[in-house]
């Protein structure tokens, strides 16, 4: 098992929203508040850097509170195209509140996702991940 580097996941999970147009291969994100799990798709999901992946959180709904009432997820990639391994990272979120930082990530959204939130009402999120599993098994760990 190795440290934490998600940067060798960036050709998989960035573009996993527009790989396969006809297949599910965009991010889900799971959450749980008050005890009941939810699940979301995240098409603007990436890989921000070695520590974290981002997303842009344009409905602002049931991920969106969840997070503040409980900031663990599990996030789940898959895109046969580039890596037969289903991905899952496991860590902490929050919402960007550091403006800079906001327009860094909006700036890496994908178009097409850009595009379904042009007055830009979304907010930015970060996922610092503790764990990374590749089918059954853990193959990165903090």
């Amino acid at each position: 098992m190795t440290e934490i580097d998600l940067l060798a996941f960036a050709a998989i999970v960035d573009t996993a929203r527009i790989d396969h147009e006809a297949a599910l291969t965009t991010g889900l994100v799971a959450t749980a508040q008050d005890g009941q799990p939810d699940i979301a798709l995240k098409g603007s999901l990436m890989v921000w850097d070695r520590d974290h992946l981002a997303w842009w959180e344009r409905a602002k709904r049931e991920t969106y509170a969840a997070l503040s009432a409980n900031p663990k997820v599990a996030v789940f990639v898959r895109n046969p195209g580039r890596d037969r391994r289903t991905l899952r990272f496991y860590g902490e979120a929050r919402v960007v509140d550091d403006p800079r930082l906001v327009e860094r990530i909006w700036d890496r959204v994908l178009q097409i996702e850009k595009d379904m939130d042009k007055d830009r009402q979304g907010a930015a999120v970060l996922v610092r991940v503790d764990r990374v599993r590749a089918g059954p098994f853990d193959i990165q760990r903090r």
